[in-house]
């Protein structure tokens, strides 16, 4: 679990703080990528990188948020990881009820036994990834992932920002 170190109301309607527990519950509950169980019909997560000219590269990532962070998969050739590796900032964003969420901070490579373990897991049951060579494979993935083997990434925050999209709106960032 991830405690803010600040929060800031960013709303300028007189809405209130979004407290921060209610957002950590949300995130903590996932958010399904089937079809007809969120958004338009499904929650996308979205992960921004920065391209090595400065420009933002935005793709569909199949992200899981377990114990304050967010962990996604993308193989070694995709422009993505290569933005990764060139340079670690990125976000990930999702929308959700009741609220928006901006995750924003570094991603790093897992490469620890115990934590691809517990990443597998969480994803069996729509996708049964198997640890090869500190990386996942699988007969399939995402389209987005380019082909196996995927690494995986944890995304650890640096600043959330949660949008208000049922009432009382509002929106929130913190810091951590």
């Amino acid at each position: 679990m991830i405690t803010p170190t600040s929060d800031r109301n960013l709303d300028g309607y007189g809405a209130p703080l979004i407290p921060w527990e209610k957002v950590q519950a949300r995130l903590d509950a996932g958010a399904s990528q089937a079809p007809g169980t969120g958004g338009p019909n499904r929650h996308t997560s979205w992960l921004a990188t920065i391209d090595p000219d400065g420009r933002p590269h935005v793709m569909p990532v199949g992200a899981l948020w377990i114990d304050g962070a967010y962990y996604f998969t993308s193989g070694p050739g995709t422009r993505k990881s290569r933005n990764l590796a060139a340079d670690p900032r990125c976000s990930i964003t999702v929308a959700m009820d009741p609220f928006d969420v901006v995750v924003e901070g570094v991603a790093e490579r897992v490469t620890d036994e115990p934590t691809l373990e517990r990443v597998r897991d969480t994803y069996k049951g729509g996708w049964e990834p198997v640890i090869e060579d500190a990386a996942f494979t699988a007969p399939f993935s995402a389209p987005s992932a380019g082909p196996p083997p995927w690494y995986v990434y944890r995304l650890t925050p640096s600043t959330v920002f949660a949008l208000g999209a049922e009432d009382p709106f509002g929106a929130t960032r913190y810091t951590f």
